[in-house]
């Protein structure tokens, strides 16, 4: 090979190793983009919540808010998506309390508002085993009967939770497969489903979860594509049910149908 041609070749192929170790030595700071406490609301108005703290099995502490709602039809937890805090769900926990008539707990895993430690794939699954069990207690159900709901990335935590454990009922919204297929959906030249080391594989999973789901996806997800999410929708076991957000994209407002369908599954769970 002429002395050039492998001048080049050398410099393409490190090249692409640097393309490949760069999101491997960084994976978890570019799949979770947590705000620390201070910054954000943490006192909103109209809102009666509770701070409440725990911890999780390998002694990292954890945050959550508390809030009940009067003669509670279900007690339900709370997973959030990959960016921000549980602050910046306050209105959502209004909806549960006031509208729909649900105690709820939002947390924040760890390396999010106040809860303590940096977040990883074995480390958020186990903080929400952590908030249930906190949940229960508090709440005085056994920790089966809590509905679990997760956003985006919490979906997957939430899966995780119901396929291992079960529970009576589990909301998804917005949520995916695998984080591999997230990113070769970002990334199609790279080989990440070869080299990434967080799955939080929900498609692996769901299938060992026998109970009512419902599932909302906006078919106009820049974020997590809507065709991930009905993969994922497929492989459930019944009962389940699918609501296609016709334009809604990731971070879009919930609308009045997503209110509906949450209020028609909570009314129709068994009791």
């Amino acid at each position: 090979m002429p002395r050039r041609l492998l001048r080049a070749a050398r410099f393409l192929a490190a090249g692409l190793l640097i393309a490949l170790l760069v999101p491997m030595l960084f994976e978890e700071s570019l799949i979770f983009f947590p705000t620390r406490y201070p910054i954000g609301d943490w006192e909103p108005r109209e809102l009666d919540f509770q701070d409440v703290w725990f911890t999780a099995a390998d002694a990292v502490r954890l945050h959550g808010w508390y809030v009940p709602a009067e003669n509670p039809r279900a007690v339900a937890l709370f997973a959030h998506g990959n960016a921000g805090h549980l602050a910046d769900r306050a209105d959502l926990a209004r909806v549960f309390a006031r509208e729909l008539g649900v105690s709820i707990l939002m947390f924040d895993y760890r390396g999010y508002g106040r809860s303590e430690g940096r977040p990883d794939e074995p480390g958020i699954l186990a903080d929400a085993r952590a908030a249930r069990v906190w949940l229960g207690n508090r709440a005085g159900v056994p920790e089966r009967e809590i509905v679990l709901v997760g956003e985006s990335i919490g979906g997957a935590v939430i899966v995780d939770l119901a396929a291992r454990d079960g529970t009576r009922g589990v909301i998804l919204e917005n949520t995916f497969t695998s984080i591999p297929d997230v990113a070769a959906f970002h990334y199609p030249w790279l080989p990440v489903r070869t080299v990434m080391r967080t799955r939080l594989d929900s498609l692996a999973k769901i299938g060992d979860y026998h109970g009512p789901l419902l599932q909302c996806h906006g078919d106009a997800d820049s974020i997590i594509p809507f065709a991930l999410g009905r993969t994922l929708f497929e492989a459930a076991n019944e009962p389940k049910r699918l609501i296609v957000v016709r334009g809604g994209d990731h971070n879009d407002p919930r609308t009045s149908e997503w209110l509906a369908a949450m209020d028609e599954f909570f009314a129709g769970l068994p009791k």
